[in-house]
């Protein structure tokens, strides 16, 4: 079904692959008469090509990134612009769109999100930017329908920006990275590895983009394959998908670590940008004659069966087929895996979702950027005809992903076969994805066309005692599992007609309600702030020696930014940083917070000159530890804490994550590895040390101090081994950190606190 290469591979004409090995060029030579290697024909990807056309720094293997659009959120941009306006901001430089798909609920977590939005579209206005309401288009279809250009790169605020499909590198970072383009500043990174996705073969009929999507997360997510590299998907088996499905795939890359992703582009593209107005976006993409790629994924789509992701990971894939035949020990591993999340004293069983040797589901959700497209909602539409989901405990709720396709849905009478058979059509909302909306009755199973399975995101708190799961499908078995009142069915299984329906765009609902200044800033507008909005706190500079205390230890593989800051019950605080800081770890560690306060208070204290050892036996006794063998280190001295995990940061790309810990007084975290990229520049664009240690036994525990000497002349001085000390029972004890690699602006970050302090004059 998937196979992955062990090393390097050529692609000759785009269809033919041969394996990187010692007589790989003189095969080449023999086929096409082209004498090449590697380092030449690795310069023939599409990506290649589109980074080097926005690379300003002349050099291709460090390269400086500008890109051609931005996008975010209304969890993200009150922050991004925050930050921005507390660096200068005075006018977008290029088009920034606002789309309002999150918090679109005008009251979720106690506070009024609608004030986010005013602050959105008058920001819009200020500084010429683009502002879309609720409920009129989730960000990444908004992004697709209208932003999208072959050839070019968008940035946006989100985990999924994915527009690869359409010809469009698209990467998603945390605020501050949209920041630094806001001030013309750059995306700096080494130039990344690209893998090839080598498409053959056709899908099966009830086989959607979700099941190749989970295959092939899973497949690759555990192994590291593409982790922060682009997948560029090339092959045969490319034009046999239409438009809607290779973007349905493509929106999932994300969850496998890769970095961003491209595909090479056809008549079936042009005719999406045709559709939608916008022919002269459109360009042909295509490998070279020869390309090199340091890692090639062979995906025959007509053998991908019908998939499951599991709780509680995108990558914990099954095809549905062996669930029902496995089903106890399935669901007996996926207690096991609960274990790992929520330890030993939640009560979690899925057996009670047995009944009669098959696996009930209480909820279905076709929805947001992955679920919400307009071919999926047809098939499913068409998949439920002629029948009725029940009067029992299952739902189904569908949520078009804009309003264009929503009113081609009513148009061709899919909205109404939908809605007879008892489900519920609802508007563009990302909610169902994070926890914002649908979330599930306690011990319920949901099974969802979105992007994230991750624990409690879908809204549960385990603090409260009510835990669900979710499982990802594709919308045409989640159908065909609600045709089946909720038992468990592959749409294989189903023997109903899928049609295929044209697809009309309507430019005029976006006409008639999206604000877009045309790039036309207004200084005469002022911005409107709700009582919710706050600036970002003061932050110091980098001190030369620093005391943390580990405040808290987390084991588990790897560790969410889900789980570092909630999603869902958090989304109207997003625009207060120090409100939303007290929800930092609550699902995984509710000590955290309180912890952290105190090292914060200590820093505090320092700073208004009071005695930093009053009432804190503790920490006198580590400084007076540190003290025997650095008497001078008070001289300069900072305060704080740190977390430990083992690989931190996967999932979303929400800065939060970061700046969370840092206004608390978090001054680094200490990881085996970090899971993404994104979480990682997230940590250092709010001035935290992204230290590295090596696996094994670590040093320290939690609550223990740990002193850093000379920690600002090791960053400045690009030091690879930083020496710390973990102090026990007034002893040091030494062992090693890194910071790993480095660009001369990102030490600059730290040094001067955090991206905000870098920037302001």
């Amino acid at each position: 079904m998937i196979t992955l290469s062990k090393g390097g591979a050529y692609l000759l004409n785009g269809l033919e692959i041969i394996d990187d090995s010692q007589d790989a060029v003189a095969a080449i030579k023999s086929k096409t008469g082209i004498t090449t290697d590697k380092n030449e024909a690795l310069k023939n990807t599409i990506a290649y090509g589109i980074l080097e056309s926005h690379n300003t720094s002349g050099n291709m293997d460090k390269l400086k990134i500008k890109f051609d659009k931005l996008t975010s959120h209304d969890i993200t941009f009150v922050g991004i612009i925050q930050t921005a306006r507390a660096s200068g901001l005075e006018k977008f430089p290029v088009p920034y769109v606002l789309t309002n798909c999150h918090n679109s609920l005008c009251a979720v977590g106690g506070t009024i999100n609608e004030d986010d939005h005013m602050y959105g579209l008058t920001c819009a206005k200020k500084y010429g930017g683009v502002y879309v309401p609720p409920h009129q288009a989730v960000i990444h279809q908004f992004a697709r329908e209208i932003l999208a250009c072959s050839g070019k790169m968008i940035l946006g605020s989100d985990s999924h920006t994915r527009y690869g499909a359409l010809g469009t590198m698209a990467m998603g970072e945390g605020g501050p990275e949209l920041v630094k383009q806001l001030l013309n500043q750059t995306y700096d990174i080494d130039r990344p590895g690209v893998v090839a996705v080598y498409l053959s073969g056709e899908p099966k009929r009830g086989v959607g983009p979700q099941d190749v999507a989970i295959a092939l997360i899973g497949a690759v997510f555990a192994n590291g394959y593409v982790k922060n590299k682009v997948l560029e998907f090339v092959g045969p088996g490319v034009e046999k998908l239409s438009a809607d499905f290779r973007i349905g795939v493509d929106v999932m890359t994300t969850e496998t670590t890769c970095l961003s992703s491209i595909w090479q582009t056809d008549d079936e593209i042009k005719k999406f940008y045709d559709i939608h107005g916008r022919s002269g976006d459109y360009a042909p993409l295509e490998p070279g004659k020869v390309a090199y790629y340091d890692g090639l994924i062979n995906i025959d789509l007509s053998e991908i069966k019908p998939m499951i992701a599991m709780p509680f990971h995108p990558s914990n894939a099954y095809a549905i087929e062996d669930v029902k035949a496995n089903l106890a020990d399935v669901l007996h591993e996926v207690e096991e895996r609960a274990k790992v999340s929520f330890g030993s004293e939640v009560q979690y069983s899925l057996q009670d979702k047995i009944r009669d040797g098959r696996l009930y589901v209480d909820q279905g959700v076709i929805a947001g950027c992955a679920g919400g497209g307009f071919e999926n909602i047809c098939a499913a539409a068409d998949i439920l005809k002629g029948h009725y989901i029940g009067a029992d405990e299952f739902t189904l709720n569908v949520y078009p992903a804009s309003t264009p396709i929503y009113m081609e849905l009513m148009k061709n009478g899919c909205a109404a076969t939908l809605l007879e058979t008892g489900a519920v059509l609802k508007t563009a909302f990302c909610g169902p994805c994070f926890g914002a909306g649908d979330t599930p009755a306690n011990n319920a199973f949901s099974i969802r066309h979105s992007t994230r399975n991750f624990p409690n995101r879908e809204g549960s708190k385990i603090q409260n005692g009510q835990i669900a799961s979710v499982a990802l499908m594709d919308a045409r078995s989640i159908a065909a599992t609600a045709a089946n009142k909720g038992y468990l069915t592959a749409a294989t299984e189903s023997d109903a007609d899928i049609a295929v329906y044209a697809y009309h765009f309507d430019e005029n609902i976006y006409k008639n309600r999206v604000f877009d200044s045309k790039g036309v800033a207004d200084p005469s507008v002022e911005i409107r702030f709700g009582p919710n909005i706050k600036d970002w706190p003061k932050m110091n500079a980098l001190p030369d020696n620093l005391m943390l205390r580990v405040v808290s230890e987390i084991h588990d593989p790897v560790t969410t930014t889900d789980e570092l800051i909630p999603s869902g019950e958090t989304s109207s605080f997003r625009s207060n940083p120090l409100g939303l800081a007290e929800f930092t770890l609550s699902r995984k560690d509710p000590e955290y917070v309180g912890r952290a306060k105190d090292m914060r208070a200590v820093e505090e204290d320092l700073n208004a000159g009071k005695d930093v050892y009053a009432d804190r036996p503790g920490l006198r006794n580590a400084m007076d530890a540190v003290k025997n063998v650095y008497p001078l280190c008070e001289k300069s001295i900072g305060f704080g804490s740190t977390i430990f995990a083992v690989k931190p940061g996967d999932g979303s790309a929400r800065e939060q994550a970061a700046s969370c810990q840092k206004v608390l007084g978090g001054w680094a975290n200490i990881a085996n590895e970090y899971a993404t990229k994104r979480y990682r520049s997230n940590l250092i664009n709010w001035g935290m040390l992204p230290f590295i240690i090596k696996e094994g036994e670590l040093p320290f525990k939690n609550l223990d101090y740990i002193f850093i000497p000379g920690i600002r002349d090791a960053i400045a001085d690009k030091t690879q081994v930083i020496k710390a000390y973990v102090i026990s029972a007034g002893k040091l004890k030494e062992f090693e950190l890194s910071v790993g690699d480095l660009t001369d602006e990102e030490r600059e970050i730290i040094l001067k606190g955090c991206l905000i302090n870098y920037n302001r004059v």
